[in-house]
Order: C-alpha cells, then sequence, then structure tokens
C-alpha cells in the first residue's frame, strides 16, 4: 500500500476541495490544509504554482498513478494530433482502473485498482491483470463470475452518489459494461474542475 493510499482522506484538505465528491470526505468539515498553519495559509499562486496544482489535482484524482505513468500518458497525448489537454484526459479515462470506478463496479478508484490487481475483471473474456491497461472502443468489461456476489461491488453498485458517464454502457444487474467511445472532457463526471491545459503548460515548460 503506497503512501498516497495511506493518505487519501488528506488529500482533499490539501489541495482545498472535495477531489472525488464524496459525502464524507473530511474537506465536507474542516475546509482548511492540514497542519498547525493551515487555516491561515493565503496568497495568490504564481503561475508555476497554479499549473502544478492543476497537475496535482489531475493525478491524485485517479489515484495511485505514479509521476513516471502520468508523464508518459502527456507523451502520448503530446504525440497524437488534436487537443493535447482533450486526449491526455481521454488516455486516463482509458484506464482498466479509471474504467472499472466510472462503471460503478467499486466505490472507489483506490478500490478499482486493487479490484483489477486482484484478477476480478475480465475484458472481452480475458482476464486483465494490469490496473494501466488501455481499454479500447467496443470492448467489453465484466466482473468474474466468482466475484459477482462481493459486499464491495453490491454496495457500489446500488449506490446513488455518482452517475454512469454516457461514454459508457454498464448492465447493473449482470455487472458488465463496454466503453463505448472516447470522452470529452465536458463528458467527464469530474466532482471538481480540471484544467489539462494547464498541465499541458506545466510539462511543456519543466
Amino acid at each position: 500500500m503506497t503512501k498516497r493510499n495511506n493518505s487519501r482522506h488528506k488529500v482533499d484538505r490539501r489541495l482545498g476541495c472535495n477531489l472525488w465528491g464524496r459525502p464524507r470526505s473530511p474537506y465536507n468539515k474542516r475546509n482548511t490544509r492540514p497542519g498547525q498553519h493551515g487555516p491561515t495559509l493565503k496568497g495568490k499562486r504564481s503561475d508555476y504554482g497554479t499549473q502544478l496544482f492543476a497537475k496535482q489535482k489531475l493525478k491524485f484524482y485517479y489515484g495511485d498513478i505514479s509521476e513516471h505513468q502520468f508523464k508518459r500518458l502527456y507523451k502520448k497525448a503530446l504525440n497524437k494530433k488534436g487537443n493535447t489537454g482533450e486526449i491526455f484526459v481521454e488516455l486516463l479515462e482509458r484506464r482498466l482502473d479509471a474504467v472499472v470506478y466510472r462503471m460503478k463496479f467499486v466505490p472507489t478508484i483506490f478500490a478499482a485498482r486493487q479490484f483489477v490487481n486482484h484478477g476480478h475483471i475480465k475484458i472481452n473474456g480475458k482476464r486483465v491483470n494490469i490496473p494501466s491497461y488501455s481499454v479500447k472502443d467496443g470492448d467489453e468489461i465484466v466482473i468474474s463470475e466468482k466475484s459477482k456476489q462481493m459486499a464491495i461491488v453490491q454496495g457500489s453498485i446500488t449506490s446513488q452518489e455518482r452517475e454512469i458517464p454516457e461514454y459508457l454502457e454498464v448492465d447493473q444487474k449482470e455487472l458488465k459494461g463496454r466503453f463505448l467511445r472516447a470522452p470529452l472532457l465536458g463528458d467527464i463526471p469530474y466532482p471538481v474542475t480540471m484544467e489539462p491545459n494547464l498541465v499541458v503548460e506545466f510539462y511543456s515548460k519543466n
């Protein structure tokens, strides 16, 4: 278990927002940064600070992505034709752990990574246990038969906290879904404003 996974409940206060839109977020009760001087920390961010904050917010949102993995996706987006920021978030949303989370098979992005790692997911009939696996248009994602009755799955699929985005198709009874198409930034149900264009600016200068 990584330090980031251990401290995920502090991330919201550190970033100053309810990053995952959770009703039980500590930010809902105490919307200041952690630490002795958290309540008094103020000041306008520099351009670099604004770009860094946008990067941290986007990277933290997807859970346990390392800096190496995150920057590699940025470079992949940079080499494709089109808006780099839009392509970047599309690549993030194609990660298998992100798709499993979006389909509401598990309650958190952290749980999604673990769920995939433990071999509970099949893609087009084949077991895949790599969270960073890139899902393609038309791929069918299914929870393995032995895993469908797990409490974490049943609790998440019936939860009213999140909506399933339109670029995914999910059969909640059979616990399977399909990745229909590449999402645009406006299609992705981020609870907070994401600014991938600032992330692109950050990496282009560093």
